[in-house]
């Protein structure tokens, strides 16, 4: 089982200083990667159905990225997850391709559809059609990182005679995860992603999506240079080494842990976050240890 962190850019880690203390105490946890969350703007006043206060900082997933890949030397890092179609697709892999180049090819792209109505209302962009928007992104992207002369043409983009590098250190790509648990975005995992993630998942919804995933892929089929898929899920409820091997035995290769819930949505630095963040990086990093064992 592989094991990562979330929330590196926003709550308690919305502060740099902290956000490079956590990631570095993780590192030395063993941690195998660090995971953002994104949102551009957050809804004032905040909604019942969306934790995250108004004033919550967030720092923006790329530069986030390339701070913590500054400060660590193992650890990979993780978008979890960009917008896809709030981005427009050159400039986002202008910078995700600059991200993977600076921190020596540790880089792991999640992406999906998104849902947040008013984030797409402010900026200016349709919920309507957002999923036929990034099936189309993930197209762009790809051919502006392999193909000799990139070119594409498509409702998100369109380009040809052009060519834009460094392309990423990881070849053909970087994983590219997918985000989301409706069956379009199963879909999309099998036919455009090298994994899919689930967020906030019991053992139980785990093995209901990982259905889903199985289903899908018999409807669509699974294009072979992509291989296995990978499975990825923040985990709710209790974590211990039972938990642990129960979402194993359902087929996930990579637990994304919460730092706590207290932690995720504090909406400042605060000192006393901090002790409890680092001190869960170590229980998490022995009870995954011990269900290794």
């Amino acid at each position: 089982m592989k094991i990562g962190l979330f929330a590196i850019n926003y709550g308690t880690c919305g502060d740099p200083a902290s956000a490079v203390r956590v990631a570095q105490a993780a590192e030395a946890a063993g941690f195998e990667s660090i995971w953002s969350g994104e949102h551009i703007v957050l809804p004032d006043p905040m909604l019942s159905s969306f934790p995250l206060a108004p004033d919550t900082p967030m720092l923006d997933t790329t530069v986030a990225l390339t701070w913590i890949a500054a400060h660590t030397k193992r650890v990979r890092i993780a978008s979890g997850i960009i917008v896809l179609p709030l981005r427009n697709p050159l400039l986002l892999a202008k910078e995700l391709a600059s991200v993977d180049v600076v921190s020596g090819g540790r880089l792991i792209i999640g992406v999906g559809a998104g849902w947040l109505e008013a984030e797409f209302k402010a900026l200016g962009v349709p919920l309507e059609g957002r999923g036929e928007k990034m099936d189309d992104a993930l197209h762009a992207i790809r051919a502006l990182w392999t193909m000799e002369h990139p070119e594409h043409h498509g409702p998100s983009a369109s380009f040809s005679h052009v060519a834009s590098y460094p392309r990423p250190i990881q070849r053909p790509t970087p994983p590219i995860v997918i985000g989301g648990e409706s069956f379009a975005a199963f879909r999309r995992a099998i036919t455009l992603g090298n994994g899919w993630y689930g967020f906030g998942l019991n053992v139980e919804q785990t093995k209901q999506h990982i259905e889903g995933l199985r289903k899908a892929a018999e409807q669509h089929g699974r294009p072979r240079e992509l291989g296995k898929l990978e499975i990825t899920v923040t985990p709710v409820g209790r974590f211990d080494q039972r938990s642990v091997e129960a979402y194993a035995a359902a087929g996930v290769h990579r637990l994304v842990v919460l730092p706590n819930h207290e932690a995720t949505h504090a909406q400042r630095h605060n000192p006393a976050l901090l002790d409890d963040i680092l001190r869960n990086i170590e229980t998490v990093s022995q009870i995954v240890a011990g269900a290794a064992g």
